[in-house]
């Protein structure tokens, strides 16, 4: 599986937390969270997978929360890792991040979840703005070359 970001630091004991995550396309436009703390960026909605629950109900669960947003039509369009310190969990963790492409259906409010703002942008504007190499790696293969949105 391909690795983004931070190299392995040697004798560091890192945590596996398998996450899932999505892009969410509508027309030319992709809609993301702005996280502002502990390090403010724009992420794809989406987040851990809590013990005994499926993949496909926390990527639900997660875009909701971090957007407000119902979800359908998901499948799966890759997965990456990441090894990095989460300072909101006081921990160093392998992130398994498996990406999901999903159709926004209906919003039902501002994001649940403290700290996160739902944030349209275009599909393009996301390669440069999203605050991590996989998660703009993913994009880009879900959009294709200039003007060929894969959906």
């Amino acid at each position: 599986m391909r690795r983004y970001g931070e190299a392995v630091k040697a004798g560091q004991r890192y945590r596996r937390r398998p996450g899932v995550y999505a892009v969410l396309l509508r027309g030319d436009s992709l809609l993301a969270t702005f996280q502002a703390a502990p390090i403010p960026e724009l992420q794809l909605p989406g987040g851990g997978i809590d013990k005994g629950e499926q993949p496909i109900a926390a990527l639900h669960r997660e875009v909701f929360e971090e957007t407000g947003w119902k979800i359908a039509d998901a499948r799966r369009l890759g997965a990456f890792r990441r090894f990095t310190f989460m300072p909101e969990y006081d921990m160093w963790a392998e992130k398994v991040c498996t990406i999901y492409l999903a159709r926004p259906v209906l919003r039902h409010g501002p994001p649940s979840e403290d700290g996160h703002s739902a944030v349209w942008l275009p599909a393009t504007e996301a390669l440069r703005l999203l605050g991590n190499a996989g998660d703009r790696a993913l994009v880009a293969a879900a959009i294709g070359p200039p003007g060929h949105l894969r959906m």
